[in-house]
């Protein structure tokens, strides 16, 4: 039926308006082998049962069953209507699939019959009355009867389709990539997406790619590109800025668009095909196996690093994490550069400043960040390619609620290095900031004197 139905959806007459698609093959070589198609909807016009007709056995047996059923009932009444007295109610029962009479208990000994159960209370008793007990019997063995010729219908539909084994595979097999085919397109319209440009340069170039899990109302579009000028990206900012969902969309992509999906991004996105896509995001620590937060993390590097080649993708969330901060960021470096070094393409998050500085001296290597607004204190979920974000953990606890006297402790604390630095980014964010207002300006001016 299914294959019927897939087929007169795909029916068209080839012409100049409505040429062949890629999908018409497949359409075509459906078989819905009707014959066979339309005796099983005959003998079974529904999942869980089978038609009077499908057999002249099985017609003759459901003739008898309603004939004794009918005598059954005619009997039960006249007792049900002679003892209306002993009766709980003056309903007719089953109970393992004999008619029975619900008798109270303390009349139980006035109706002769078999007792077969018996109410939770015990005021109750489900009597089969002994002038009923062998039009019962007959009953069952009728049921007995109609299973029977119920299997022996099923084992000739059967056999009927032996002959057919072939095309109901094939069918079977049209019809699940149709299926699968189908599925992808109704992604595609459901998220917005696009068909991904494909090249075999290692080089990633999404467009307003926008995570297919976040709420498309609120979701803000990133534009992220790696593999032309640089083959490592560093990204920095704050927590909650987005950072690890840029990292997910970028390994989401990659594997939608080589699994012949298209992508939630702009018109022009490029991907590249990689070997493998390597990811090490999320707290993997285990208290069964004994794994600290940053034991599991380097047991998933070293991984990592013993398979990855110039035709892997690798994303680190938080790379070498969880550690002292020195020797947490001297090790983030190594692993980077020994990626770096054998071009592999790299997308790591952090929050050590020696791996922005490693970014901004480095050849090939670029920073970005997740902009944050400071005024109101919360992230954009914006990712700027080309300057390294502040952490702005001082400022995130301000307004958390920390006091004043502490951060200003901790400000002591910070070595003057690392307070300059800092000073460098923010001013690096204002210029960016001031930069891109007057572009929009220059923009807006532009469009003026066009008109």
């Amino acid at each position: 039926t299914v294959a019927a139905r897939a087929q007169s959806y795909g029916r068209h007459e080839k012409s100049e308006e409505f040429p062949d698609d890629s999908l018409d093959e497949r359409f075509r070589a459906l078989d819905p082998l009707t014959p066979v198609n339309n005796e099983i909807k005959r003998c079974l016009p529904s999942e869980d049962e089978v038609s009077d007709d499908a057999s002249p056995g099985l017609a003759k047996v459901r003739r008898s069953m309603k004939i004794v059923g009918g005598r059954v009932h005619t009997q039960l009444n006249s007792i049900l209507n002679s003892n209306r007295t002993y009766l709980q109610d003056a309903v007719i029962t089953m109970r393992d699939g004999r008619y029975c009479l619900p008798v109270k208990a303390e009349y139980k000994s006035q109706v002769p019959g078999m007792v077969h159960d018996q109410s939770s209370t015990g005021s109750t008793v489900f009597i089969e009355p002994l002038a009923i007990v062998k039009l019962n019997n007959e009953l069952r063995e009728l049921e007995i009867q109609e299973k029977r010729e119920i299997e022996f219908v099923l084992a000739a539909l059967s056999s009927q389709l032996m002959p057919y084994t072939d095309a109901i595979l094939s069918d079977l097999s049209i019809l699940a990539e149709l299926d699968f085919i189908f599925a992808k397109a109704a992604l595609s319209r459901h998220y917005n997406c696009v068909e991904p440009k494909f090249n075999n340069k290692r080089y990633i170039n999404i467009k307003d790619g926008r995570h297919p899990l976040l709420n498309p109302k609120q979701v803000v579009p990133i534009n992220i590109w790696v593999g032309d000028s640089f083959d490592l990206l560093i990204v920095t900012g704050p927590n909650t800025g987005g950072k690890t969902v840029s990292l997910k969309t970028v390994g989401l992509f990659t594997l939608m668009g080589q699994s012949g999906l298209h992508i939630p991004a702009f018109e022009g996105s490029e991907l590249a095909v990689f070997d493998n896509v390597f990811a090490d995001i999320g707290d993997e620590q285990s208290i069964e196996q004994n794994l600290s937060t940053f034991s599991a993390h380097m047991t998933n590097i070293v991984s990592i690093l013993n398979e990855a080649d110039a035709n892997s993708l690798c994303l680190f969330d938080e790379l070498c994490s969880g550690t002292d901060p020195t020797e947490g960021a001297a090790l983030a470096i190594a692993v980077l550069n020994f990626l770096h070094n054998m071009t592999c393409r790299t997308i790591a998050t952090t929050h050590y400043s020696e791996l922005k500085v490693f970014a901004l001296t480095a050849p090939g290597v670029e920073n970005a960040c997740c902009e944050f607004n400071v005024e109101t204190l919360r992230p954009t979920y914006r990712l700027l390619i080309g300057i390294p974000g502040k952490s702005n953990a001082f400022a995130i606890s301000r307004k958390l609620g920390l006091p004043d006297y502490i951060i200003d402790e901790a400000k002591n604390q910070m070595e003057q290095k690392d307070e300059s630095f800092e000073d460098l980014l923010a001013n690096l964010e204002n210029s960016r900031v001031t930069i891109e207002k007057e572009r929009e300006e220059i923009a807006s001016y532009k469009q003026e004197i066009e008109t």
